[in-house]
């Protein structure tokens, strides 16, 4: 078995890949041999960086904008995948939002629009491309979750429910196509240093167990590693420095 992750002559896309642990998880891969589609709402200039960061790994790279809540825009950004680099082997559901509220501000609209960017995409893009990896015998998607899924975290309930239906949406969808030589996994980091984490950097060296807040290469790092895994499929990787062991 090889000691690491050989992706050469695999595509991947990567949603929400301008910054944070997109644009690791987008850089990661192509370290692994991936050629990377690089989905943005409105960050181009930043796509436009993950593009060049992965173009000096020496692979294939395209930056397309599309609003993956939306069917339509899902369609079209397949479209110009597949134009540009082939067909996707690898799908790494990662854009999301975490707008911050408490109980009693809480609105329809940010619970809609929650659901919609952080598990509806999900659900839009792995229906996408499910059945090209399903005629070609190969593919692997992996969401990214959150400890905000199985625990109170400090955004809000629209957030918990996103998240965990996420986790729902990969056992689901690996029972139904581990057959077909495809793995639907999730990787859950919590306190992550990005622009969504909701307390300092101090508060997380105290609260975490290994002393420090998480970094976006070692998330990507987690998702390299389920993608390399034939065998597992199904699965939650916490990523939480010790917090908890569910």
């Amino acid at each position: 078995m090889a000691a690491v992750a050989d992706l050469h002559g695999r595509v991947a896309l990567v949603t929400g890949a301008s910054r944070g642990i997109g644009a690791a998880v987008a850089v990661a891969l192509a370290g692994a041999g991936a050629d990377v589609a690089v989905n943005f709402r409105a960050r181009g200039q930043e796509a436009a960086a993950v593009v060049g960061a992965v173009q000096a790994l020496g692979r294939r790279a395209v930056a397309i904008a599309a609003d993956v809540s939306r069917t339509a825009e899902v369609a079209a950004l397949l479209v110009g995948v597949e134009a540009a680099l082939g067909p996707v082997d690898i799908l790494v559901n990662n854009a999301g939002i975490g707008a911050k509220r408490g109980l009693d501000e809480l609105t329809e609209a940010d619970w809609d629009e929650t659901i919609a960017v952080n598990l509806k995409s999900a659900f839009l893009c792995s229906q996408a491309v499910y059945a090209g990896m399903r005629s070609r015998g190969w593919g692997r998607i992996v969401n990214v979750t959150s400890g905000a899924a199985r625990g109170a975290g400090g955004i809000g309930v629209h957030y918990n429910a996103s998240k965990a239906g996420m986790e729902g949406l990969t056992r689901g969808y690996a029972a139904r196509l581990a057959g077909h030589g495809i793995t639907v996994n999730a990787v859950a980091p919590s306190l992550i240093e990005t622009e969504m984490m909701p307390v300092s950097l101090e508060d997380a060296a105290r609260r975490i167990p290994v002393g420090r807040a998480g970094r976006a290469e070692e998330v990507a790092q987690a998702v390299v590693m389920v993608v390399s895994n034939d065998y597992l499929t199904g699965q939650t990787i916490q990523l939480n420095g010790g917090m908890s062991f569910i």
